[in-house]
């Protein structure tokens, strides 16, 4: 062979090998990468040609699918009462996208899970079509109804927790949107409407919105004096003068009305929610004590996964006029729902709480089940005595206090109402906040906040116990008929 020759045919064989290896880079390295990527039509196209598996409550569908009659994409994403449901289910979309449960256990209800191996296998061999899983989740449809339906036209949300387990019973956002109405390629308009809507209906607000949690933050800061403490009997006398200047400053902090605040003990401090009180509570603790004991509730944890992720709560380090009002849930206090319906719940457990979650079960296409949540201890913010002096604290608020409308003929409830400021120098109506639990012979099935963003109520009339209670009172009636 001559030397041109000779070179030509090592030049080809170099081009050769550079092809079989990029070959198999592409094959075994970025395989993975290109088929999820997202200019890879290819993934939508087998996406959307078959049925998804669906999102099951109380063993009923509440998603499905529907032929389209289009090219590429056969089916579409279909929801049942989708408004009431897509805080839970989020949204499947062929342009937009999903999110929330959709997001999550996409692979699971398209059929790509591995764990779904047999299934493919068996459906490849009998020629069947792929057929996606389900994903079972622990929602009460009594309870999510009577939460949906109790907030209305109100801006705000609910959240409910059985405080024994941590299961989610209901999850509800208003306004709120049909995932249906942009599930599909033609759609745009629809979701430009809801993308510019400024009360933002697509935004989950009892996971993704915090509020200040104002008075019913006051069952942490008792909790904290309690295990701290600072007092011992929830029916002594506390040091607490009135009027009382916050710390480092010449600024008295106002009770709301005549209440009598003067030395009250911590259970008549509660009932008729003294800020004088609770506010030298966390001053006479301090930022370190008060922040301790929140995070012990599940504030200031940014991985709070249900399994959609919860935003963080937030108790703040802060100065000491700052902390006395994030005592009483002012300030930098922030707290989405779900951490407030988690503070009734570890009050209702004795002093317990239990993970939050929503999907109870996985199952494949031929029902075996392939994934099984088990209820899981997250901390113990306080001791079993010391819960019950709460819940004794809290009762007494429903039955004699500021929690009335949240009381249930033959039913023990506790609870705790709140009123939180709301923009600059409160210029703003306040956020209406309601905690409470109902409890029964086998512990409590249910603890439940609520917090109404905006209505049309009056300003003066805005108050938690007359706006969010009567909506708390119907969500553990709810999961009380269920629950027997």
């Amino acid at each position: 062979m001559n030397k041109p020759v000779r070179r030509i045919a090592i030049f080809c064989g170099i081009l050769v090998l550079a092809l079989l290896l990029r070959d198999n880079w592409l094959q075994f390295v970025q395989a993975d990468e290109l088929k999820t990527h997202k200019n890879n039509r290819r993934v939508d196209i087998a996406r959307y040609s078959q049925p998804r598996g669906n999102i099951i409550v109380d063993g009923q569908a509440i998603t499905g699918s529907v032929e389209t009659g289009g090219v590429d994409f056969k089916y579409k994403r279909t929801y049942t009462d989708g408004p009431m449901w897509a805080p839970v289910t989020g949204r499947s979309s062929q342009v937009y996208g999903a999110t929330q449960l959709e997001n999550l256990y996409d692979r699971v209800l398209i059929g790509d899970d591995d764990r779904l191996f047999f299934n493919r296998t068996v459906d490849m061999i009998t020629g069947k079509g792929k057929k996606g899983g389900d994903v079972i989740t622990t929602l009460n449809g009594k309870a999510q109804k009577a939460a949906f339906e109790g907030l209305g036209d109100k801006k705000g949300a609910v959240a409910a927790i059985d405080p024994r387990t941590g299961k989610i019973l209901a999850l509800a956002s208003t306004p709120s949107y049909d995932p249906s109405k942009i599930a599909g390629a033609n759609d745009g308009k629809e979701w430009t409407s809801l993308d510019k809507d400024k009360n933002k209906p697509m935004l989950n607000r009892a996971l993704r919105e915090t509020y200040p949690p104002g008075s019913t933050f006051k069952v942490v800061t008792a909790a904290a004096a309690l295990e701290n403490g600072l007092y011992k009997d929830v029916d002594s006398k506390t040091d607490s003068p009135l009027p009382w200047t916050l710390p480092d400053t010449v600024t008295p902090l106002k009770n709301e009305g005549d209440i009598p605040c003067k030395d009250a003990s911590l259970r008549v401090a509660l009932q008729w929610s003294c800020n004088t009180v609770f506010g030298k509570v966390s001053a006479d603790l301090g930022n370190k004590k008060m922040m301790d004991e929140a995070q012990k509730f599940g504030f200031n944890n940014d991985k709070l996964d249900t399994p959609v992720r919860a935003a963080q709560s937030i108790y703040p380090k802060d100065n000491r006029p700052q902390n006395a009002m994030d005592g009483i849930g002012q300030a930098s206090n922030r707290a989405t729902p779900l951490q407030m319906a988690m503070v009734a719940a570890a009050v209702a457990n004795d002093g317990k709480l239990m993970e939050p979650y929503m999907v109870d079960k996985v199952r494949a296409p031929n029902l075996n089940v392939i994934e099984t949540h088990q209820p899981k201890e997250m901390s113990q913010p306080m001791s079993r005595d010391n819960a019950r002096k709460i819940q004794s604290m809290m009762e007494t608020v429903v039955n004699e206090g500021t929690g009335k409308n949240g009381r249930i003929s033959g039913v023990t409830v506790g609870g705790k109402t709140g009123t939180a400021q709301h923009g600059v120098a409160n210029s703003e109506n306040p956020y209406a906040w309601f905690i409470s639990y109902a409890k029964g012979s086998n512990g409590s099935p249910v603890a439940v906040a609520v917090v109404i963003e905006g209505s049309d109520t009056m300003r003066d009339d805005i108050a938690g116990g007359a706006l969010a209670a009567p909506i708390a009172k119907k969500v553990m009636e709810a999961v009380l008929s269920t629950s027997k």
